[in-house]
């Protein structure tokens, strides 16, 4: 539960508001919606910390608006790893609580349907971690037709490519890439012959094996893992929630499939998620969106990314997690742009301080005037695999740096180990 005070529930369930008691003037709220609880809860693991942290903050540093101190109220909701349930807590938000901007943070499963509600409400809104194309072209987005008020700043599928073929490259494989996705949106994101990943994967002489795409929550991985094994599949490329994939690779073990290398997308981020697998997940890969290692700071409290990550596992007792950085970079993103306009009431004026925003963030520097298509700003993408740890059971490192060499390599790409015997 988290500090600062807990707002009346709509029925049973808790629903969070971080207060800035005692600071002078007018009223910021600024919605928060992210996945606490089911499949995806572990991309929402940080967000109370960063949200009490915040609210904090900004008791001590009021958002100047207009010229005037304003008090900041961070309303949080969960969104249950539901799309259906994210947009009603989105619509809530925005019609019964009247926050000023929102925020939303956790795969496409979360931030689409975030964004659908406030483009539809004229509220302004800021989205981080999901491919933009995830959230773009699968919203109905187009290049001549912008949205109006929502705003992405995140990695493309064009950045996940690179960082994992960099990593395949330095492997010893046949070039026959098995690819694991799911029937949602990220999967048909990643998998679309357009502006997904496979043309970039065949461009780079690999063969795809595609066994079809799988339902969400499946039990039974048999024929992904019977087509991989019957073309010798020595790379497995895919994006999938954790419990998904945690089933797919305990079942591959069990009926011998073994890639010489993995990269998935979304499903093995985090150190919760890989303690679970427990020894089979050692040189796993995944993109590393933000570590402690990121030479970047925050434009609010001037933190590191090291130290970022510090307070949270001093205040917690946790290993640091990647969407901690980027939950963090959503209240930069908002204090910039609340203090661009003169009233908290110019909706216009935030999605448009938004649309020409530059910032420098603990993720990385943000420009959302520079594309890749309007409203989206990139943030930099390295590639990482989890290795035994020495004072936590696993570590993420960075082995991947081809792509933003200003983010330190930790280590080198190793194979995943031969199965035994």
């Amino acid at each position: 539960m988290l500090a600062g005070g807990m707002a009346a529930a709509c029925g049973s369930e808790p629903q969070a508001t971080i207060p800035a008691a005692g600071a002078p003037g007018d009223v910021i709220r600024i919605g928060y919606v992210s996945a606490e609880t089911g499949a995806l809860a572990p991309f929402g693991e940080a967000d109370g910390f960063v949200a009490t942290a915040l609210g904090q903050f900004f008791t001590a540093n009021p958002i100047a608006v207009g010229g005037r101190p304003h008090r900041v109220e961070i309303l949080t909701r969960d969104s249950q790893s539901d799309a259906n349930r994210a947009a009603d807590v989105a619509a809530g938000l925005a019609l019964d609580d009247g926050v000023h901007l929102m925020l939303v943070s956790g795969t496409s499963d979360t931030v689409n349907a975030v964004s659908d509600q406030c483009e539809a409400a004229g509220l302004p809104c800021v989205a981080t971690a999901s491919p933009w194309q995830s959230w773009f072209y699968s919203r109905g987005g187009r290049p001549q037709t912008p949205f109006a008020w929502t705003y992405l700043f995140s990695w493309g599928l064009e950045d996940t490519q690179a960082v994992y073929a960099d990593m395949w490259d330095q492997v010893a494989t046949n070039r026959a890439a098995g690819v694991l996705w799911p029937n949602d949106t990220d999967g048909l994101a990643w998998g679309n012959p357009d502006t997904g990943i496979p043309l970039s994967v065949a461009q780079r002489g690999y063969t795809i094996v595609d066994p079809g795409n799988f339902a969400g929550g499946s039990h039974d991985f048999s024929a992904q893992i019977a087509a991989f094994r019957a073309a010798s599949a020595e790379v497995l490329l895919g994006v999938a929630n954790p419990a998904d994939f945690a089933t797919f690779w305990r079942q591959a073990a069990q009926q011998g499939y073994q890639p010489r290398i993995a990269t998935i997308g979304k499903g093995i981020q985090f150190p919760a998620t890989v303690e679970g697998i427990g020894p089979a997940a050692v040189n796993l890969a995944t993109e590393v969106g933000w570590s402690p290692s990121h030479p970047f700071r925050s434009s609010l409290t001037g933190q590191s990314a090291a130290d970022l990550a510090a307070e949270y596992t001093a205040a917690t007792g946790r290993q640091w997690t990647q969407p901690l950085g980027f939950a963090h970079a959503l209240f930069e993103v908002a204090a910039a742009a609340l203090t661009a306009v003169g009233s908290v009431q110019d909706r216009r004026g935030i999605a448009d301080a938004m649309a020409r925003m530059r910032l420098d963030t603990v993720v990385g520097p943000l420009d959302f005037s520079a594309g890749p298509v309007p409203g989206v700003a990139k943030t930099p993408l390295v590639g990482g695999q989890w290795r035994a740890g020495t004072t936590t059971p696993y570590e993420l490192v960075i082995v991947s740096n081809t792509q933003h060499p200003q983010i330190p390599a930790g280590g080198t790409v190793a194979p995943l180990p031969a199965p035994a015997r």
